[in-house]
């Protein structure tokens, strides 16, 4: 069965600016068909790490607030502290963050509630018995509330492939303890060949399982949890994700995590693919995006959503002067006309993940359908 995803460019006209298009957008798609009358609605959301500028404008969550709040519902804006080291890994750093990047009352219009509490501890655990994952632990605000809306970022990932829907929802919602549980098999590896023993693993390493000695880095796997961080910040190849660890099965977990948030429960979601940049927004820096603005997608669907806005980038061509062109130049074929219409991005950017099993999964555990309709809002 087909499901519909609503979709909307970026073209604009006086009086139709992007937001009052978000607006018609998501009433097209039937946000008020949900009963937000004094019901707790979560707003799920990226705040954006410190350094990053590739996350969601508060504008446009503003104007969603506006609106959802003149339909009667309670509404925060809402995410989970990370696993890893930087600005957001506990809730007092993370709300400085969030209100640095315009997550605030004023500019936002709602206030924010880290989900997962100070440190990362208050969490649900909501019963699934999954195939991956038996009872996910979902910060308590996202599993409290009562109504789930996600404002996702549409992006590349170096480990699941792209981040929408799935990814904001599965892994976004997680304390700190449920991502352990989605890492908990992704154990990096050290390229002794390519690192040069720059030390910014060990920096980052939030659980000290790094260390560099005689110029190489080393991994205490007693004390590495598979977070990725180094992975992440290693701009050499010097940390790797082991052969046997492929993108598969942290995909079925994220899908399986994000069943659990919107478990009986109203929910509905919104995908921005603006500012593609090629990696997750939570490191402390955003790359030149691969692909130029397209729009804004909404369904009830987030399978399905996820589906049509990777089509959507497939089909677009390639920017210049990003990373995608540094890995044109270096296999020969960066001679200015090769813009990779038709072609996934996401996989010639990060050859060694697999976006296609966490929707794959969440259709088989009925999540949503990979099936969708396509509907056109001007």
């Amino acid at each position: 069965m087909e499901s519909k995803v609503y979709f909307t460019d970026l073209r604009t006209t006086p009086g139709n600016d992007l937001m009052t298009k978000l607006i018609r957008l998501v009433k097209r798609a039937g946000i008020e068909d949900i009963a937000f009358r004094d019901k707790f609605t979560a707003i799920k959301i990226h705040f954006g790490e410190p350094g990053n500028l590739a996350y969601i404008r508060p504008n446009y969550a503003a104007r969603l607030v506006d609106l959802i709040r003149s339909l009667g519902g309670k509404v925060f804006l809402t995410d989970s502290n990370t696993l890893y080291s930087g600005g957001r890994s506990n809730a007092v750093d993370h709300l400085h963050a969030a209100m640095d990047n315009g997550f605030n009352p004023i500019s936002a219009h709602a206030d924010v509630i880290i989900a997962d509490g100070l440190k990362g501890t208050d969490y649900r655990e909501i019963p699934l018995d999954g195939e991956y994952c038996k009872a996910p632990k979902i910060g308590a605000a996202i599993a409290d509330a009562d109504i789930i809306i996600s404002m996702n970022h549409f992006k590349g990932h170096e480990q699941t492939g792209f981040g929408g829907a799935l990814k904001n929802l599965g892994m976004g919602s997680a304390s700190v303890g449920g991502k352990l549980e989605l890492h908990s098999s992704s154990q990096p590896v050290i390229n002794a060949e390519s690192c040069i023993g720059c030390r910014i693993c060990e920096k980052y390493c939030r659980h000290y399982a790094v260390k560099v000695v005689d110029k190489k880095a080393q991994i205490d796997y007693s004390k590495c949890v598979g977070c990725g961080q180094c992975v992440a910040v290693c701009q050499h190849g010097g940390a790797v994700i082991k052969d046997w660890d492929s993108s598969e099965t942290l995909n079925y977990k994220i899908a399986e995590y994000a069943l659990a948030v919107v478990k009986d429960k109203p929910s509905f979601h919104i995908n921005f693919i603006m500012n593609v940049s090629p990696n997750c927004d939570c490191w402390n820096h955003n790359d030149a995006a691969i692909i130029p603005d397209l729009g804004i997608a909404a369904s009830f669907d987030p399978v399905a959503l996820d589906c049509a806005c990777a089509d959507l980038v497939k089909a677009a061509p390639t920017l210049d002067r990003n990373v995608i062109s540094d890995i044109d130049s270096k296999a020969g074929t960066g001679c200015g006309h090769h813009h990779h219409e038709g072609e996934d991005k996401f996989h010639i950017v990060h050859p060694d993940t697999k976006w296609e099993a966490g929707v794959e999964h969440g259709e088989k555990i009925g999540l949503g359908s990979r099936n969708y309709e396509l509907v056109i809002v001007k």
